[in-house]
């Protein structure tokens, strides 16, 4: 058979394709390993979608979300647009479904509503891993080949100073950044990987105050582990699937350049 588009995997991960065609495309799949392992990683990514989307049963999703997620009889979007739509979806449920009674709560009592805010950053940041991290063709906005020009963009956006930490020591080399929404302004997300693959993100959110903590958290978002913490008026969280004992020396190393300035 030819080379299959997008719209032809995607249905075949679909489960959308005749016997014979998916027969076909196994067949060319395997010979072709990197769209395999590509497409086995729009499969995670998927599940873990669907196991970050769990909300709590006093948290029902509002029907217009559930409207908008209602896939039609047959997806003929690209990958890519359907990626798009994907993460927009999961800071809808995760900021607007989750929790979208916050504003209410708020005005009677603020400094439980407050703690709730700084509660939410390991989910966000997990939900974030889980939406870009997969992404072959474009996982960043700009790349590490013009990190200056990333950090000044970020940092403007951001209107604070930031920058990636350097994790080369411990095998992890930055692919580039991006700009994401957050419950209170902009968000900066830098990725990494190693030369397995292994890819690992730091989402940096302005102005979330916790109640008076200090020191590394440790949070388990569904298949993504999370380690997080607060400096200087910033949260940081550092997110990938890998053990917690191999996460927390790195989000250790990251802590100690952050720190340095």
């Amino acid at each position: 058979m030819t080379e299959p588009n997008a719209d032809k995997l995607q249905a075949y991960l679909d489960g959308e394709l005749t016997a014979r065609e998916a027969e076909e495309m196994e067949a060319w799949l395997a010979r072709h390993p990197q769209t395999a392992r590509q497409l086995d990683q729009w499969r995670r990514q998927d599940e873990a979608l669907r196991e970050l989307w769990a909300l709590p049963e006093r948290e029902p999703v509002p029907s217009r979300l559930l409207a908008a997620a209602r896939p039609p009889a047959r997806r003929a979007a690209p990958a890519w647009w359907r990626q798009g739509m994907a993460a927009g979806l999961v800071f809808a449920l995760g900021v607007g479904g989750g929790w979208y009674g916050q504003g209410a709560y708020q005005a009677s009592r603020p400094a439980v509503a407050e703690s709730g805010q700084a509660d939410s950053l390991p989910r966000q940041a997990a939900m974030a891993h889980v939406v870009y991290s997969p992404d072959i063709q474009r996982p960043v906005e700009i790349g590490a080949d013009q990190e200056a020009q990333m950090v000044s963009w970020l940092s403007r956006r951001m209107q604070s100073q930031i920058k990636p930490p350097r994790l080369a020591q411990a095998g992890y080399e930055l692919i580039g950044g991006r700009l994401l929404p957050g419950e209170q302004g902009p968000v900066a997300q830098f990725m990494y990987h190693d030369a397995s693959g292994l890819r690992v993100t730091l989402y940096v959110a302005n102005g979330v105050r916790p109640r008076a903590e200090q020191g590394f958290h440790f949070a388990s978002q569904g298949p993504v582990n999370v380690y997080y913490w607060w400096s200087q008026g910033q949260g940081y969280a550092l997110s990938a699937g890998m053990p917690r004992e191999q996460l927390s020396a790195l989000a250790q190393l990251a802590q100690r350049q952050l720190s340095d300035g």
